[in-house]
């Protein structure tokens, strides 16, 4: 799977979660604060995202800072499909 493609499947399953169009997501946009997950809808969104794209999450390595947008989620899940 290339970024390009990892990149659209994280936004479409976040969005997904939120109940927002894809393309209404922008980088900046806070996962708690302006999506409104918690911490079991942040883990849900882990699974989901393990789950259709094969991606293992290393527990080491994972922190509150990967969860703080949009664009950090989805760079995080970059460097662990190069990982």
């Amino acid at each position: 799977m290339n970024q390009a493609v990892l990149t659209d499947k994280v936004v479409t399953i976040l969005a997904g979660m939120v109940k927002l169009a894809p393309d209404s997501l922008e980088w900046g946009m806070r996962l708690f604060d302006d999506l409104g997950l918690d911490s079991t809808s942040a883990l849900e969104l882990l699974m989901r995202i393990e789950d259709e794209t094969g991606i293992e999450f290393d527990d080491d390595t994972l922190e509150q800072q990967h969860f703080e947008t949009v664009g950090s989620l989805v760079g995080y899940t970059l460097e662990q499909l190069e990982g």
